[in-house]
């Protein structure tokens, strides 16, 4: 049986809002060996989190962004029981910066799939989450990708142009298929704006597991569709970097992916 999806709301929502809030305006930043930043409140967010789990599922071990990759190799070779993936806080850039779009991604791994996700946004108090085979939801809301619009030449596209490949960045700069374009630095909180129809497309060079696991589910369960720039789903259970193309309907995905992988 899955862990009550409610009960995971309120423990990430709570942990969220009273590990993450109030450190937003004292930030105590540091570089991790990769050059992004790590910060007081990631560590704490992963620490408490990793405590609550472990009281309620202590049977499910934790894979969070602050670990070592040691430590997160060993965790996914094994497969065969369940584990928790979890992004303490995810556009750590932006909270270090003072910008306030930032969230926590929590997702469960069972069998090499995702079977529930939680995405929290302290900043708006919106809580996104989904159950395989049951729906995204935001809030008490269910979650319908596609939006207000079907057609690529109206749509707006969230893309983090600094890690596509660079022909396919040239692309983009020469002339677009869509309406507009933004990126808000924060892979988790894009699936669910995607998911939310704050955006129809999805464009992003790489992002990792605790970027992308929860967040695919619930833009699968909204009704959108997602593959990486090798035709391959985004979801795997490795520490690897996977592209994204994403849409949130069936009809755009075919439109914007056919046009990203056109090579000209």
């Amino acid at each position: 049986m899955l862990p009550d999806i409610e009960v995971l709301k309120v423990m990430v929502c709570e942990a969220a809002r009273e590990e993450l809030l109030p450190r937003f305006s004292h930030v105590l930043r540091s570089r991790k060996q990769d050059g992004s930043f790590v910060t007081e409140a990631d560590l704490a967010m992963q620490d408490r989190l990793r405590r609550e789990l472990a009281v309620r599922w202590p049977d499910i071990p934790l894979l969070g962004e602050e670990m070592t990759v040691d430590e997160q190799t060993a965790l996914l070779a094994d497969g065969s029981r369940p584990l928790w993936c979890l992004d303490p806080l995810d556009g750590t850039t932006n909270f270090a910066a003072g910008v306030p779009f930032f969230a926590v991604s929590l997702a469960l791994l069972v069998e090499g799939r995702v079977a529930l996700g939680v995405i929290v946004d302290p900043v708006r108090e919106e809580c996104f989450s989904a159950v395989a085979g049951g729906g995204a939801s935001l809030g008490d809301m269910p979650l319908h990708a596609e939006g207000e619009t079907s057609e690529l030449a109206q749509s707006v596209a969230l893309i983090d142009f600094k890690r596509l490949p660079t022909a396919l960045r040239e692309r983009l700069t020469r002339g677009t298929p869509f309406a507009s374009q933004r990126n808000f630095g924060s892979c988790a909180l894009e699936w669910c704006w995607l998911a939310a129809g704050r955006g129809q497309l999805l464009l992003h060079g790489g992002e990792r597991l605790w970027d992308f696991a929860a967040g695919t589910l619930i833009l699968d369960e909204a009704g959108g569709a997602s593959c990486t720039l090798d035709g391959e789903p985004v979801f795997r259970p490795g520490i690897d970097k996977r592209s994204v193309i994403a849409a949130g309907s069936a009809a755009l995905f075919d439109a914007w992916r056919g046009w990203v992988m056109t090579r000209s």
